[in-house]
């Protein structure tokens, strides 16, 4: 007879059954939250310091240079080793403080005009705080974070002039909301062209039948991201067709018309025109009221491209300049610029909801919506872009405009528009220095141009003051090539500058242009010296 398995098991008579083994213990479990209430108090006198030392970084602005370029060693400490085991959040921090909040590229400072990008605010970055220790996720859900955001979007809607209908969403910025502009407009052309725009979207459908080539429409200073869209969108940048602009940088309407009538007339189907509410180069803006007339007519989407410009609308001695944009049928813009936020912020809007969720709307039995619970309400903002997890930009877009109001902001650009025209003013009544670009809003172009200097050595001189001027922590313009020309460009969206600094950027240009011009044209002389 074979032994049952238990009688195999057992021992033989007069042997010990052998001790069953010790089960192995538990690994502890593990968190990233300081570890009891010793651990939390530490922690939180590190996030106090944490910010009180930005703080002092921010109210001592004015007494730092408005840009350090990194010494070599601070360089090389910055590539290190993947770390394995961490150093503790009190070291890291010390490698922050020594190493990164030294050198940033300047923006925050009252002197960088360079590139439109914003300086945020206190208020802001205590915003970010919050929002990242709630840490909502904000495709949509049954949540205050949502209904905060919806505010908001209600807000700039009404800011723009849209419709209390219109659809929106944060975003990263300008580029991206652009982007969603140009999608939807491209669905909506899709669609009203008798294709599967969702379906099949630029590709032949059954039957092998594939839609008219596409093609949209932008002026020559329109941003690069009208090329970056159109690869992106499966256009093609042979798509985007960039129009020639008047004196004044300012998309021509003539050579807009007879670019789409012989589009048309070669087969393919025109769909979009940009508008620009402030162009990077010089803040001159398109006739946006004449653009949109002229659209609407033709049966072609109007998006503008507002990403700083477009707050103009917020001032009731600015608003004519922007006479139109709420006639756009989408409408992107930041506000990381005059908005006063800090980075990451932009919203794009769009008249039609019904098209803006068309273009973007996905389903999954994991997303679906309920009548109760934490998804009651659905993920109405994964539906109106591209991402699906998103971040709480919304609170610090809430808690400015509760905390400053909009009249505060309107003042603030406002006051951005006078000095620029105060920098004009200031380059027109010195010689050697030259306006390059009619001075529409808050962008300045200039040049250092001495008597006595030939034409064909502006472009270098001046391409190096420039350099030398942001190496001096001065100040920090940025630069720009006009019919050639090579600028000084100043724009101003900056709320902490003051006209005292105009004044120190033109005295500091004459100065470091005169020492260039003596270097690079020995010839020159004394030409140009102040």
């Amino acid at each position: 007879m074979q032994p049952t398995p238990d009688a195999a098991r057992s021992p033989r008579p007069g042997t010990a059954r052998p001790a069953a083994p010790a089960p192995a213990p538990e690994p502890p479990e593990v968190t990233l939250d300081p570890a009891g209430p010793a651990e939390w108090d530490e922690f939180r006198t590190l996030a106090h310091r944490m910010v009180d030392d930005m703080l002092d970084h921010l109210s001592g602005l004015r007494e730092q240079p408005a840009w350090r370029p990194m010494p070599e060693p601070v360089r090389a400490a910055l590539c290190e080793p993947l770390p394995v085991e961490g150093m503790g959040a009190a070291a890291a921090y010390r490698q922050f403080v020594e190493r990164v909040l030294p050198y940033p590229n300047g923006n925050l400072h009252p002197r960088f005009w360079g590139w439109v990008q914003g300086n945020g605010t206190p208020l802001g970055m205590m915003a970010d705080m919050l929002a990242a220790g709630l840490n909502p996720h904000l495709a949509g859900f049954n949540q205050a974070p949502a209904r905060v955001e919806q505010q908001v979007l209600a807000w700039l809607a009404e800011v723009m002039g849209f419709p209390p209908t219109a659809s929106g969403v944060l975003v990263t910025g300008a580029t991206m909301a652009n982007l969603l502009g140009l999608a939807v407009a491209r669905h909506a052309a899709l669609l009203a062209a008798g294709f599967d725009a969702g379906g099949h979207g630029l590709q032949a459908g059954p039957g092998g039948r594939r839609p008219p080539r596409l093609t949209f429409y932008g002026s020559t200073e329109t941003h690069g991201w009208a090329h970056k869209a159109a690869g992106l969108l499966g256009l093609g940048h042979a798509a985007y067709r960039q129009v020639p602009v008047d004196a004044r940088y300012r998309l021509d309407l003539g050579a807009l018309a007879a670019r789409v009538r012989a589009d048309r007339e070669a087969g393919e189907l025109p769909f979009c025109v940009v508008g620009t509410a402030g162009t990077i180069n010089t803040g001159a803006t398109d006739d946006l009221a004449a653009l949109a007339g002229w659209c609407r007519a033709e049966g072609l989407w109007f998006h503008v491209d507002g990403a700083y410009g477009a707050w103009a609308r917020l001032s009731p001695k600015l608003r004519a300049a922007v006479a139109g944009l709420e006639a756009a049928d989408s409408l992107a813009f930041d506000l990381h610029k005059w908005g006063g936020l800090p980075f990451e912020c932009g919203c794009a809007l769009v008249r039609d909801a019904r098209m803006h969720r068309a273009a973007f709307a996905s389903t999954g039995s994991y997303l679906a919506e309920t009548t109760r619970g934490v998804i009651a309400g659905g993920l109405p903002f994964a539906d109106r872009g591209v991402d699906l997890t998103r971040g709480f930009k919304a609170l610090k877009v809430w808690l400015s405009f509760k905390a400053h109001g909009l009249a505060a902001l309107a003042r603030v650009i406002e006051q951005n528009v006078d000095q620029a025209h105060h920098l004009a003013a200031l380059v027109g009544s010195r010689a050697e220095l030259e306006l390059l670009a009619p001075v529409e809003l808050n962008v300045v172009c200039f040049r250092y141009a001495p008597p006595g200097v030939p034409e064909e050595a502006f472009n270098a001189i001046n391409e190096e003051l420039l350099l030398r001027l942001q190496e001096s922590g001065v100040a920090v313009p940025s630069g720009a090539r006009l019919a050639g020309r090579y600028a000084i460009r100043v724009a101003n969206v900056n709320h902490r500058s003051r006209r005292s600094d105009f004044e120190a950027l033109v005295k500091a240009v004459v100065s470091i242009g005169a020492q260039v011009a003596r270097e690079l044209r020995p010839e020159a002389g004394r030409a140009g010296a102040p």
